[in-house]
């Protein structure tokens, strides 16, 4: 073999070599990102707070010395005034609500006041907490008999909303809520009961109680469901759920032990502008869900960067999809660690799209027109700016770097990022749905699982339910307790 073979061999071996310790190095940043992240994820805070370190060349830095001392001292002129000095108010103690029960207890001097004259008094005041009880309540009627005839006389027995059982709307919107905006699973209710009241019932009771009530809001529940997709704007997202499946053996009947985990999902759908929310349980998370329930639907669809709403808006002329700024800006964040300079450019731009953007309240319609001037004046530059950074540093960066993937993710997703801007009422992210989706994880922390397929159907429900009465500020309890007791006068028709 000659020289200039074994050079170019070698020359080829070091070039494998620098290649191979690149692949390296780049899954060694991965591992840290993704360890970081875990970190973050089990100690850490989960805010994306972010203060800028890019100074504005217009802004002044705090220790610049922009004169000479001496020149300094030569243009000073003494300047005199009078200011009030600010002082501190103390908060004080919370006031306490006029609407809430009053027991006054009257304390007299121990002195004798016979022939005193009152002329006033000292009123002080706090709290306490009377616990809940349960109300034993009886219907009466009267049982009258005609002595000529015979015939006995009675009032026919009123509508309840659950006849055959002692259970009210009081203690059954009671016992909904514990569970579903309270996170009480039903056993842990049963013993409240028992030591509370020294009433007892069994969990399994409660829980046909609470498919009762499931059973007689279904016609509700698909209300809301035509409510929101009659929107023209809906938000959507989705959630895991662990769901305990029955296995059922060759005879047709279930073995003992036979459950077992599965992972169900809640599919979310919600109007920003009706203020209503719809929760959709499925067993799976492919498209056939969505797609059922977006069928003939007619609008802008918000969503993050899941492939299934792309393909359901592409089977869907009638569908404009648009992206969530906030999944992309969270990309950025997250790769902060390992690339801290190329991060905070992307992530002050960002920054300045919400603050420009948040200077109209999201939900003053009346405002849409100068939302959708200033967009396209002030905001739209700023997403094109942005854009052009990434094209050009792309091509510098790992592509499987966290801020390649921050950068690959916000370039796929620009064209519906930029399709926010279109109206005054569109918003900027997903953030909102992601919002009504949060008592759902904080209830799989207390429940950990649904106990059937119908369990998680009633999550949706309820969820449903609750979601839509927090954005329109309404108790959930008293809304329900009043709807059940509307039920039970009136028709199906008239809910």
């Amino acid at each position: 073999m000659s020289t200039e073979e074994i050079i170019a061999e070698k020359d080829a071996q070091l070039s494998q070599n620098r290649e191979h310790i690149k692949k390296q190095e780049q899954r060694i940043q991965t591992l840290e990102h993704q360890y970081n992240q875990l970190l973050r994820l089990v100690y850490g805070s989960k805010s994306e707070r972010f203060i800028s370190t890019i100074q504005d060349p217009s802004q002044l830095g705090l220790f610049e010395q922009v004169m000479d001392p001496e020149e300094l001292e030569e243009q000073t002129e003494h300047i005199s005034y009078d200011r009030k000095k600010a002082t501190k108010k103390h908060p004080g103690r919370h006031e306490i609500p006029d609407h809430l029960p009053v027991i006054d207890e009257l304390v007299e001097p121990k002195e004798n006041t016979e022939g005193l004259v009152k002329i006033g008094d000292e009123i002080s005041e706090s709290l306490d907490y009377t616990p809940a009880s349960l109300v034993k309540r009886r219907i009466i009627r009267p049982k009258y008999i005609n002595k000529k005839t015979d015939r006995i006389h009675i009032a026919p027995m009123p509508e309840r909303f659950m006849n055959k059982g002692i259970a009210e709307p009081g203690l059954l919107s009671h016992m909904v809520v514990s569970k579903y905006v309270d996170h009480l699973p039903l056993y842990r209710q049963a013993k409240q009961l028992a030591r509370e009241f020294d009433f007892y019932v069994s969990a399994s009771t409660m829980n046909n109680w609470m498919s009762y009530v499931c059973d007689r809001l279904e016609p509700i529940y698909e209300s809301i469901q035509k409510e929101v997709l009659a929107s023209s704007y809906i938000q959507v997202d989705e959630s895991p759920l662990k769901v305990l499946e029955r296995k059922i053996g060759k005879t047709g009947k279930s073995p003992p032990d036979s459950k077992k985990k599965m992972i169900g999902y809640q599919w979310v759908y919600m109007s920003p502008e009706q203020k209503t929310v719809y929760f959709n349980y499925r067993k799976g998370r492919g498209m056939h869900g969505p797609k059922e329930i977006l069928r003939g639907y007619k609008g802008y669809v918000q969503s993050d960067g899941y492939a299934v709403y792309d393909k359901i808006a592409r089977q869907n002329e009638a569908i404009t999809s648009i992206g969530c700024l906030a999944h992309a800006r969270r990309k950025f964040y997250e790769a902060k660690d390992s690339d801290k300079k190329r991060s905070d450019y992307a992530m002050s731009i960002l920054n300045k799209i919400y603050q420009l953007d948040g200077q109209y309240d999201r939900a003053d319609l009346a405002v849409n027109n100068s939302r959708y001037t200033l967009r396209q004046k002030q905001i739209k530059p700023l997403y094109e700016e942005l854009l052009s950074w990434i094209q050009k540093e792309s091509e510098v960066v790992l592509p499987k770097s966290p801020i390649g993937k921050a950068m690959n993710y916000f370039q796929s997703q620009y064209p519906k990022l930029i399709r926010c801007l279109d109206q005054g009422n569109l918003h900027l992210d997903n953030n909102w749905v992601e919002n009504k989706i949060r008592p759902l994880a904080i209830g799989r922390k207390n429940y950990l699982f649904a106990g059937s397929h119908n369990g998680a159907k009633w999550i949706a429900m309820m969820y449903s339910f609750f979601g839509t009465c927090y954005m329109n500020d309404i108790n959930p309890r008293t809304w329900l307790q009043e709807t059940m007791q509307y039920m039970t006068t009136h028709k199906i028709e008239d809910y």
